[in-house]
Formats: structure tokens, C-alpha cells, sequence
């Protein structure tokens, strides 16, 4: 993991390898700077994620599937942008095993509050 204090290339193939952690975590952080966090998710079978308390950006890498994003199911392939705000139900669903994406954190705990 970077704390990028310089400037940052991440690569999937290299995330990858670290891919389960050691408690088994599907996802491997690669960047910290200030309030933005980027990590690699590559989850299996199925996705069990609980609402996060910051807003949050996928870029799909690999895969096809739905998505769940509060009450709306939306399907998604590899190069789809998905945004999702901050305490909001979702999670990836139908994806078979290769599915890979970016996860982006950032903004403040509760998410951007729009004026």
C-alpha cells in the first residue's frame, strides 16, 4: 500500500497477489491519501457488502453482472463507472468468478453533502 507522497501507478496484476488478505478480505488497499482511498475487489461467489459511510466509485475491470444500488438492480461489464452515496445498500450480484474492480473511497465520513 501507498501513502502517496509521490506520484502513484497501481496495476491490478500486481494488487492482485495480495488477493485473499491474511482474515481472507477479498480486496487489497493500494492507495491512501487524505480522505481518498483506492483499492482492488475481486470477491467470490458472493458479495456481502454493508453500506459504507463514505461515498464510493467502481470502475469495473473484468466481468459482467447486476448491480444493486438501493432499491434499483442495474446491470454492469467491465469498463462501467457505478457510484454510490454513502450509507446506500449495494452490492454485486450475478457476477460468476471474474469479476475484478477499482473501489474508490473518498470524501468525508456521512459523504459530500450537496448545498
Amino acid at each position: 500500500m501507498s501513502l502517496a507522497t509521490d506520484a502513484v501507478r497501481l496495476r491490478p496484476e500486481d494488487m492482485r497477489n495480495s488477493i485473499p488478505g491474511p482474515g481472507g478480505e477479498r480486496f487489497h488497499i493500494g492507495l491512501l491519501r487524505g480522505e481518498l482511498q483506492v483499492e482492488l475487489y475481486v470477491p467470490q461467489g458472493e458479495d456481502l457488502q454493508q453500506p459504507h459511510s463514505r461515498d464510493e466509485c467502481y470502475v469495473v475491470i473484468r466481468g459482467s453482472g447486476r448491480f444493486q444500488m438501493g432499491e434499483d438492480i442495474v446491470p454492469f461489464e467491465a469498463g462501467d463507472f457505478l457510484f454510490v452515496p454513502a450509507g446506500m445498500e449495494h452490492r454485486f450480484l450475478d457476477f460468476g468468478s471474474s469479476l475484478e474492480t477499482w473501489v474508490i473511497f473518498y470524501g468525508p465520513e456521512g459523504g459530500e453533502q450537496l448545498a
